[in-house]
């Protein structure tokens, strides 16, 4: 049984205020559509969303960035549209699976109108939807009020002496969503923010003295963390 986590609003209002002052609004999900933006929540899976574009470049010049499209292709001619995106084969048949499924569902409308429990448990049905997944689609295309968790978010919370590391991905959510409560905006930006945090600072070997958030995180100043003195703050 996992153990239950706390996060106090003030502290993720404290992270929210500064990582936002810092970087500026990241005006996350790139994508054109909701259908688009499910797209990309399928492909970025271990990979660059550089490379994710490139991808669904691909398919909107063949003229198949579309649910029908998607599940009507041959998987070889698929998988090399989604060539960029790396785990090409892979990525295929994942994106053929949540095509057919999308479609079966009775698309966009029909699912808009379930509610989200019923909504993340039916994705989460679907080959190769994992949590992560999942909740991209749920927050970004469908605007509901769920928490991303990712390597960033366990990282950075960790680093700050909120949460061990290890800490799994429903109770970190569900402490997050349970802090922030159901603020869609939020929950977009913050996510957005970290992401983004994590790829230019909070790297595996941090950049403590360009980070914004140094003077409360217990893991600035010690050792590997960028050659500054250690500090510990325990």
């Amino acid at each position: 049984m996992e153990r239950v986590v706390e996060l106090a609003a003030e502290r993720l209002d404290w992270l929210f205020r500064g990582l936002l002052e810092h970087w500026g609004p990241q005006h996350w999900w790139p994508g054109e559509t909701p259908f688009e933006i499910m797209v990309g929540a399928v492909l970025t899976q271990n990979t660059a969303w550089t490379n994710v574009e490139r991808a669904i470049a691909n398919l909107r010049r063949a003229d198949a960035l579309d649910a029908e499209a998607i599940a009507g292709l041959s998987p070889q001619a698929l998988a090399e549209h989604l060539r960029p995106a790396g785990y090409f084969n892979v990525k295929a048949r994942r994106l053929q699976a949540f095509c057919r499924w999308y479609l079966a569902q009775g698309g966009f409308e029909a699912l808009r109108a379930q509610p989200t429990e019923r909504l993340r448990a039916a994705l989460l049905d679907v080959h190769g939807i994992g949590p992560e997944t999942a909740d991209d689609i749920l927050l970004y295309a469908f605007e509901r009020p769920v928490f991303v968790v990712d390597a960033y978010t366990r990282r950075l919370f960790a680093r700050l002496g909120w949460i061990p590391e290890s800490t799994g991905y429903e109770p970190l959510r569900r402490a997050v969503e349970r802090a922030l409560g159901p603020d869609v905006p939020r929950l977009n930006e913050l996510h957005a923010l970290i992401v983004q945090q994590g790829k230019t600072t909070c790297r595996p070997k941090p950049r403590c003295a360009a980070c914004v958030l140094q003077a409360q995180c217990r893991h600035a100043g010690l050792p590997g963390s960028d050659g500054t003195t250690a500090r510990e703050d325990r």
